[in-house]
């Protein structure tokens, strides 16, 4: 079979194009003929150092939608034929290929009226902003929040939850290019990271009480500064690092709660409830884009040769939406 693969770690510029054995589903697993994957950016961050577990050359790739074609022993949930999607566990081959293999549970079964296009655009940014809005965030409508990097995928298929969830007002960081995409989305308030004060904006934008909810996709520093921004019993949840001095932040008046998010943890947990909810949460986020209350915001269609080079310019941070290959 056609796979993206990598020979050892590094930027992007190391994943190639090569021929590769079809696998073989084990116990518990399907394989599946992907139709579409999407690219994130956690897979050319994944790549730069790489995994003691992983054996080269190893496939890379988390999402992907297509037709089961085999099935492992003791698998009865799925027949040949099914279409499916998922996000996929990051210690195993991964999606940039012709055929993938995942847990039987932890896939989703692709509602009629879905494209595969649209159901491998969303499941690990849209899942993560899905887990955190609904399930940790628990978000209300009339609350305040604050969505950094709002025209990338998580912060895009969050600022679309907010809207459903009636929060309110939405704010979101994002460079002043990118200001009429966010606010298409729903967002209320766009603070130019490049030039603004974000706290300061935040502040003006809530009356002084600061933000009853953020999501922070962006880096551990960021996220401590976000503590000093949430309002009195505010929720801070946290994709790419949590802050540090939680314990000892002050003003110690101050009530919060800080969530840490591991989308893809779930594979690792050893907790079959942690894999069946990926695959819920698959199917929920499905119907929402077939009801067309979210827009799966695919940006661009490319073919799987052509990964490596969008890899790259999704490494440079200027992507809006979802980048997704079709096979």
């Amino acid at each position: 079979m056609k796979a993206i693969i990598i020979n050892a770690p590094g930027a992007p510029d190391i994943f190639t194009l090569a021929e590769m054995p079809v696998p073989q589903p084990g116990p518990g697993e399907i394989r599946v003929q992907i139709k579409a994957i999407s690219l994130n950016p956690a897979d050319y961050k994944m790549a730069a150092n790489g995994h003691p577990a992983w054996q080269y050359p190893f496939i890379p790739g988390l999402d992907a939608a297509g037709i089961v074609d085999a099935v492992g022993e003791g698998v009865t949930k799925w027949e040949v034929g099914d279409r499916v999607a998922y996000h996929g566990s990051f210690m195993k081959p991964g999606t940039y290929a012709e055929y993938g293999i995942t847990t039987a549970r932890t896939a989703g079964r692709m509602p009629e009226g879905l494209s595969f296009e649209e159901a491998a655009a969303f499941p690990c940014a849209g899942l993560t902003a899905y887990q955190a809005l609904i399930e940790k965030l628990n978000v209300k409508a009339g609350r305040s929040i604050l969505i950094h990097a709002g025209a990338g995928g998580v912060g895009g298929y969050a600022i679309q939850l907010a809207k459903l969830l009636g929060a309110s007002p939405i704010l979101t960081t994002a460079s002043e290019a990118s200001r009429n995409y966010v606010e298409q989305l729903g967002a209320d308030v766009v603070i130019d990271y490049n030039t603004e004060d974000v706290a300061a904006r935040v502040k003006e934008a809530t009356d002084g009480l600061g933000a009853d909810y953020i999501l922070n996709s962006i880096n551990r520093a960021t996220a401590q500064t976000d503590l000093s921004m949430l309002a009195f019993g505010g929720q801070l949840a946290c994709i790419a690092g949590a802050p540090v001095t939680v314990a000892d932040f002050q003003p110690s008046h101050k009530t919060f709660t800080v969530h840490k998010m591991m989308l893809s943890g779930a594979h690792l947990s050893g907790d079959i409830r942690a894999e069946e909810e990926l695959a819920l949460m698959t199917e929920e986020f499905m119907q929402l884009l077939v009801d067309k209350r979210i827009d799966a915001m695919i940006e661009k269609t490319i073919s799987l040769e052509e990964v490596p080079a969008e890899l790259a310019r999704l490494s440079q941070r200027h992507v809006r939406g979802k980048i997704v290959a079709v096979l």
